[in-house]
This record gives structure tokens, sequence and C-alpha cells, in this order.
């Protein structure tokens, strides 16, 4: 962790095909394990058919997210785990699945708004990153309906 790194950091949470569902932002300076939690916690789909809401099967993530305390927290939650472990695998070669992630990513960073951040305060660079997180199902559901 840099305390003097100055900026934002871009918090993803998609499905498997790369949609982005949930969208957050932090300080550059705070630990990226600390951004998992409140997203993970305040995702649910609401169209579930009993009632209840619907928790994510398995989690994929880099070695940022590499903390015993995050994985007992995620399997607590009945979440499988799948974080790239200190270490043992490498971050240049990203896992089959974890490159579908940094796509998404990609994918939001592309639009002009958040590539630097232009932004000052902390809650509208939120509203252009949630406004581009649309933009990119409202993208792939008309390649998908023509």
């Amino acid at each position: 962790m840099d305390r003097g790194r100055p900026g934002s950091t871009m918090h993803v949470l998609s499905d498997a095909n790369g949609l982005p569902l949930v969208v957050g932002v932090c300080a550059a300076n705070v630990h990226d394990s600390l951004g998992l939690k409140p997203m993970v916690a305040h995702f649910h789909i609401g169209h579930e058919l009993h009632g209840g809401h619907s928790q994510p099967k398995r989690l994929h993530a880099g070695t940022a997210y590499d903390l015993s305390g995050l994985r007992q927290w995620l399997c607590s939650r009945h979440i499988g785990v799948r974080i790239a472990r200190m270490g043992i695998e490498s971050s240049d070669r990203l896992g089959r699945r974890r490159w579908v992630i940094e796509r998404t990513i990609s994918w939001l960073t592309g639009y002009r708004r958040l590539s630097p951040r232009y932004e000052r305060h902390p809650r509208n660079y939120l509203a252009f990153l949630g406004l581009a997180a649309a933009l990119c199902c409202y993208k792939r559901l008309l390649k998908l309906t023509m």
C-alpha cells in the first residue's frame, strides 16, 4: 500500500460474461481487499423465484485479495473462492477466467470521462462509472438482440 498515491481505484463485480453487475470506487491508497466485502455484501438479485436474495456462487480474484480472513468471510457466505495465491501464481499470466474482469475494466476505462479521473468528488466519479457500466450492458443487449 502506497500512502501517498493520489487518485482512486475502481472495483468491479461482474458475471461470467464480463457484464458489470456492481461498481465501486475507493481511494488509491486503500488496499484492494477492503473494497471486496462491501461489494459482495450489497450484491443481490431481486428477481429470485422464492423471494430470497441470490448470492454469487464463485468468486475469481487476483492476488491482492489473497487474505485468510477474506477467504473465511467468503466461505461463511457460501461463496466458492478462486483467488490467485501470492507467491504461487504469477500475476503476468492471467487465469482462464480472470481475463474476463480485465476485459470489463478495459471496457469501462475506454470511456473518456473515466480513464483519467476528471471528477473531484467521488460520488460524481461513481455516477459516471455506473453510467459506463449501464452502457456496457446496453451494448451487450443490442449485440444479442440483433
